[in-house]
């Protein structure tokens, strides 16, 4: 039996409705389905842990990556306040110890995953030489991260102390929110010199690395990371951690200028 043809053009009109709508249920779904997680990464690692995403993600499309980059101690007292955050990759211990002894790591899950090295900075036309130079009176602003806060600012007061500088120059500190912002005062001259992690000053051309402070002038430099507790995306935060340990990231951080920290 044939239908007139405007009731054939109506059930067909009806037909395309439906599948333009199960199409969008099904588009839904999809999106739906992809994790989504969100990391608290020290300022320090950001072009690095960005990379490290991407080649995660060309085998994992379903995983999706928002980061919140800051200070490791503020990123830590933001995880206390309650943030929804899945994971933390500090430049520092304390802040790691911090928020695991009041119990909002997911156990078993931290470990140090690399080093780095503090060193002095200063722009590319500076005549500085090193350490003792900061007293000279050339020197008239020397940036350092908050050491309440910024892990490179602990190690940087570290060094300092040990030099015996610290009371000499403190006058001429200017604290800055992150390791970052350090390396951007001596770069556009708002400093004339800064302590960063070495990683930091491969990525500038108008900086030079005047002097490397010793391994025993400060606190073992490392990056711990966990996953923390409360988070939804367990299985998936844990893979991704322990991607962080596999060749083809290590290969990237090496790059950037770290070290493992099982080397």
């Amino acid at each position: 039996m044939f239908l007139p043809r405007k009731q054939f053009e109506q059930l067909h009109g009806i037909r395309l409705l439906l599948l333009c709508l199960l199409a969008i249920l099904l588009g839904g779904c999809r999106v739906a389905s992809r994790s989504v997680l969100t990391l608290s990464v020290a300022a320090s690692l950001h072009d690095a842990i960005l990379e490290v995403e991407a080649e995660y993600t060309r085998e994992h499309s379903e995983i999706e990556f928002r980061n919140n980059f800051g200070s490791s101690g503020a990123l830590a007292r933001e995880i206390e306040q309650g943030a929804p955050v899945d994971a933390l990759l500090s430049a520092g211990s304390k802040p790691m110890d911090q928020i695991d002894a009041e119990g909002l790591l997911v156990p078993g899950t931290r470990a140090n995953l690399l080093k780095n090295r503090l060193v002095l900075v200063a722009p590319k036309d500076s005549r500085l030489g090193g350490f003792s130079g900061l007293t000279g009176k050339d020197v008239r602003l020397i940036a350092l991260g908050e050491p309440s806060s910024v892990p490179a600012g602990q190690y940087g007061r570290e060094a300092l102390t040990y030099f015996h500088l610290y009371d000499n120059v403190s006058s001429k500190l200017v604290l800055c929110k992150d390791v970052r912002q350090v390396l951007t005062y001596v770069e556009t001259g708002n400093a004339d010199a800064g302590m960063v992690y070495s990683s930091d000053a491969l990525l500038s051309t108008r900086v030079r690395v005047v002097a490397i402070a010793p391994d025993n002038s400060h606190d073992p430099i490392v990056y711990p990371i966990a996953v923390v507790r409360g988070t939804r995306n367990e299985k998936d935060a844990r893979a991704f951690l322990g991607f962080l340990t596999t060749p083809a990231a290590q290969a990237i951080f090496l790059r950037h200028g770290f070290t493992m920290a099982s080397s």
